[in-house]
């Protein structure tokens, strides 16, 4: 018997992601129904689906509690210092192009503390799928509003509710150049899944926003019951529009949610772009950095 009263999974039965979890740092940490763990579900779902080699895939992450994501995953991954997670990951494509690189990371880490990193890196259209968990707070320094935080919404430091306006996330990255955007709920894992699958065969820089229940904190501060009334509220209050235009995205305090893919184009990337001036402006002098050199296993 487990230390829950739940007995192990017999010597013959696997978890179906147990090569791609460290089953030894299994349970997670998050709260019961918070969307993180769905989020992750969906993320290594899709990435068995996807047929991409494990040593050709590394995941980043950065502070916060989605953060946590890089330590259960067992892929080549990295926790990095707040707001950072897009420059690491810039670092890691453009040194190893045939890298394909995914995000986990949370609102605050992405939108706020390292929303410099996030225009630019859609400006730039740099080949990375972004998975961009938004739970409206920074939950784990104890609830204060941030950039995502809808009006009127009670958080620690707004006891009396966000008078701010909040990001149009959808519309952010579309508006600085992204190729392929799109937001869905911790309840459409189905959706969820098979939109990060298209994302990890696109080419360029691809953002999907998660909007997942935070029981815990945005929640309670609310009064707005537990996880489960949370999905409800994403089951009653959910609307499927894609291709809309992502100005019309916007978040409202238990408004409406648009959801569904709204982007998806091609363009070139920053390496298509940089290859072509530098040969250009160079000529047989330039040769394209094809990434660092394999070993006698092709390691």
């Amino acid at each position: 018997m487990s230390r829950l009263g739940t007995p192990f999974l017999d010597r013959n039965e696997h978890h179906p992601l147990e090569d791609y979890l460290r089953m030894d740092r299994i349970p997670h940490i998050w709260c019961p129904t918070c969307g993180l763990g769905t989020a992750l579900n969906c993320m290594l779902h899709a990435i068995k689906k996807s047929g991409i080699p494990r040593q050709n895939i590394a995941v980043v992450s950065g502070i916060g509690c989605s953060g946590r994501a890089a330590g259960y995953v067992n892929l080549d991954s990295f926790h990095t210092t707040h707001g950072r997670a897009i420059p690491f990951a810039t670092g890691l494509k453009l040194a190893n192009p045939k890298l394909k690189v995914v995000l986990f990371s949370g609102d605050g880490d992405l939108i706020a503390i390292g929303g410099n990193h996030l225009i630019h890196a859609a400006r730039r259209n740099i080949d990375l799928t972004v998975i961009g968990i938004n739970n409206f707070n920074y939950a784990m320094t104890g609830g204060q509003f941030g950039p995502t935080t809808p009006e009127k919404a009670r958080m620690t430091t707004a006891p009396y509710g966000s008078f701010e306006h909040p990001f149009n996330v959808p519309f952010l990255v579309d508006s600085c150049g992204a190729t392929y955007v799109a937001r869905w709920t911790a309840l459409h894992v189905r959706h969820l899944t098979n939109s990060i699958l298209e994302a990890l065969h696109h080419k360029g820089f691809s953002f999907i926003e998660v909007i997942s229940p935070c029981s815990t904190v945005y929640a309670r501060r609310n009064r707005l019951g537990d996880g489960l009334d949370l999905l409800k509220y994403y089951h009653e209050n959910s609307e499927i529009r894609n291709g809309i235009n992502t100005r019309k995205c916007d978040i409202t305090f238990q408004g409406r949610l648009i959801v569904g893919k709204f982007v998806d184009k091609e363009k070139p990337t920053y390496s298509d772009t940089m290859t072509k001036s530098l040969s250009e402006a160079l000529g047989d002098r330039y040769v394209p950095y094809q990434g660092p050199m394999q070993g006698k296993n092709g390691d």
